[in-house]
């Protein structure tokens, strides 16, 4: 039986591969749209959208850290009442649910993982916005929502960490890197494929609703991540200088340690996603990552 989903968020990092991922579905009935194709602070263009929609997955996000600093309200519309408007209305159409959040809800002032109930407490604007949103799932949608709580997010369909340091490498003999934030970088295209895995385990029964952690198995740093591109580009990881976080100062304040537990997902038969390293030198294969990394390697620059 065809199922129809919905993508909001279609032409970002994240919604790009979703978009791919249920292309290889086939009883998948895939829409993808964009933030112009639909505003969802708009909640009569998010009733319209949603109806006959079977599942959700909901990538749409105000994602620049610092300007959420600078203009909370702006992007709580987004996060937050953006959220809540998708969350009427798959209660009202009796779709489900699968909201992408993040590790930025929590502190980050423990040195152990946190489970998927552990107390939050942002310490910024957009970890603000982004509870807001977890709240108006979790609240309308008890037995129907999932927040899938990311970190660290990079991928081949927009800017991002890894592909940042790749792009530096071609132009810097070494590249100070922050070595005292603890996260777990995580592949857009694993956590897609993720996502497909638990809308499906939801559309069985099999998974109860709730919060999941959808970042990659270990742990490293800015500087340990950005060494391990190096090494599997064939760089040298020395050119990577580990500084702590007071040498680059951003107008919001981030987490240290946002390494998060992955209790959830054997309740939904599913599997945690893979190591992080194990997810990184996946993605430096595919063509997007390489054409970079050869760049880097063959820079007249450094040569």
């Amino acid at each position: 039986m065809n199922t129809s989903w919905l993508v909001t968020g279609a032409r970002g990092l994240l919604g790009q591969d979703m978009l791919a991922e249920l292309a290889t579905d086939p009883d998948a009935v895939v829409t993808g749209l964009g933030r112009e194709q639909l505003d969802i602070t708009d909640p009569t263009a998010v009733r319209v959208a949603v109806a006959e929609q079977r599942v959700v997955v909901n990538c749409a996000a105000w994602t620049d850290v610092d300007g959420a600093e600078r203009s909370e309200a702006a992007a709580t519309a987004v996060n937050g009442a953006g959220v809540r408007h998708l969350a009427q209305a798959c209660g009202s159409s009796g779709a489900i649910l699968l909201h992408v959040s993040t590790d930025y809800v929590f502190p980050g002032d423990v040195r152990r993982p946190y489970p998927e109930d552990a107390p939050t407490g942002p310490v910024n604007a957009y970890g603000r916005s982004k509870l807001a949103g977890e709240r108006a799932v979790l609240g309308l949608l008890p037995s129907t929502g999932y927040v899938v709580r990311t970190a660290w997010l990079y991928g081949a369909h927009g800017p991002n960490f890894v592909a940042t340091m790749l792009q530096l490498a071609g132009r810097h003999e070494t590249l100070d890197v922050v070595d005292d934030q603890y996260g777990q970088p995580t592949w857009s295209r694993a956590l897609a494929r993720q996502l497909a895995a638990l809308g499906r385990a939801a559309l069985a029964g099999r998974a109860p609703a709730g919060v999941y952690h959808g970042t990659a198995s270990g742990r490293t740093t800015w500087c340990g991540l950005a060494r391990e591109a190096f090494r599997l580009s064939g760089l040298d990881p020395e050119r990577i200088r580990p500084v702590g976080s007071e040498k680059f100062p951003r107008p919001a304040a981030r987490p240290a340690f946002g390494v998060l537990g992955h209790g959830s997902w054997p309740r939904a038969g599913l599997a945690p996603l893979p190591p992080w390293d194990d997810q990184l030198s996946a993605a430096l294969q595919v063509p997007e990552f390489a054409a970079l990394s050869a760049t880097a390697r063959t820079s007249p620059r450094l040569r």
